[in-house]
């Protein structure tokens, strides 16, 4: 008996080594696995390079102690020395950058079944400086569609229609992705972009998510009645002079109005949206919920990022100040509206033209940070050099 307590003793050690041998077999790899595995189908293209700065060669030059002994070893020659390779380090996690491709869909039922891509937007996201760049794609650009022509005949569509005929419920895309997928194929088949990751959010979530952090505050200088008619008791859809408190149902319909202006008033109050939500989730008392609210509408964004990589993302919020949070446009000057019979749909379309080749140039210089240039503090969109950089506004003290 007096044996007895050391025996249990000894069980009980024995017990929890097997348990910590199984945490550390089982459980850990798989709850690592969970932590990096996409959340979505990928976009299945190869890596792209990382950024890293290319090594320096050094020319050693011969001295004319050197130059004798050359003279008498012909063998002996200047040498060049590589040094290593430099990869700058990121504020948060491993990855030093990140092109997502951010999609807006219209499908009002909540799931990804379907949809048009309503917003099209390049998100180049930089974890040295720290910096991220959005390039607006207009979605009305007529452009190839690759990996369809078998299935039927589809080899153009508008842009916005690609990430459409990709869904799975179409059945015309095989290709990895879904929609997305078939949407990035078709940026970099068109402009030379080749998007890492991307995010899908529908109507309903893109306004639960903004409820979610309480709303969002835009100033006009003007009233805006956005509703169909005079007569229309959606008196929710009028915008009045001066600050407008925001809850997301009338964000979304703000950033989505058509009729009071053109496609670019309607893309710059996007941005104005976007920058709205910058200036909530920036704010103190929103940044301590970041990361809880990834969590929660993680399940309802449509993406291959991991949650290592959504943890990233949350981690460089706090990090970004207003001059590195910057948003770019294709110049409207450079764009001509057209009407042209669109075969699939079997109607006249209207859709934006523009030179492919001054495209790529932009969208080689948005990739190279090159282009938009950066902004200066205090300046406006009128203020500022050129149309391509869309500025978030800058409000009133209350």
């Amino acid at each position: 008996m007096k044996n007895k307590p050391r025996h249990i003793g000894l069980w009980m050690i024995g017990l929890g080594s097997i348990m910590l041998v199984f945490l550390l077999v089982i459980i850990v790899p798989k709850l690592a696995a969970f932590w990096n595995a996409p959340l979505g189908p990928e976009l299945g293209f190869e890596p792209a390079p990382g950024f890293t700065l290319q090594p320096t060669k050094i020319n050693t030059s011969p001295t004319e102690e050197s130059t004798s002994k050359q003279d008498s070893n012909p063998a002996s020659t200047p040498t060049s020395i590589a040094l290593p390779t430099y990869t700058p380090d990121a504020i948060c996690g491993d990855d030093p950058e990140m092109l997502i491709l951010a999609i807006g869909i219209d499908y009002r039922k909540g799931t990804y079944t379907y949809g048009l891509a309503d917003v099209i937007r390049l998100v180049k996201v930089d974890f040295v400086t720290p910096r991220v760049t959005v390039l607006t794609l207009p979605r009305d650009f007529w452009v190839e569609v690759p990996g369809i022509s078998d299935h039927y005949g589809i080899t153009h569509a508008k842009l916005n229609q690609s990430y459409f005929y990709g869904t799975e419920a179409m059945g015309y895309y095989d290709g990895p992705g879904g929609g997305a997928g078939l949407l990035a194929r078709t940026i970099e088949l068109n402009f030379g972009a080749q998007p890492e990751h991307y995010g899908v959010v529908n109507m309903n979530v893109l306004i639960e998510m903004i409820d979610a952090i309480g709303g969002v505050d835009i100033y006009l200088e003007q009233g805006i009645d956005a509703r169909d008619t005079p007569e229309s008791d959606d008196l929710w859809k009028i915008y009045k002079a001066g600050w407008n408190h925001l809850n997301g149902k009338r964000a979304v319909y703000y950033a989505r109005i058509r009729h009071i202006d053109n496609v670019f008033g309607r893309t710059d109050r996007q941005t104005e949206i976007l920058c709205a939500v910058k200036n909530k989730l920036l704010s103190p008392d929103t940044l301590k919920g970041i990361p809880e609210m990834i969590t929660a509408f993680s399940e309802n964004v449509l993406t291959d990022l991991s949650p290592a990589q959504l943890s990233q993302l949350a981690c460089l919020a706090p990090r970004l100040s207003w001059e590195n949070i910057v948003f770019a446009r294709l110049p409207e000057d450079e764009m001509i509206g057209k009407t042209i019979y669109n075969p699939n749909m079997k109607i006249n379309d209207f859709i934006w033209d523009m030179d492919n080749a001054a495209i790529r140039r932009y969208v080689t210089g948005f990739l190279d940070g090159s282009w938009p240039p950066p902004p200066v503090e205090g300046e406006t969109d009128d203020a500022h050099e050129g149309s391509t950089q869309q500025l978030c506004p800058v409000y009133p003290d209350r």
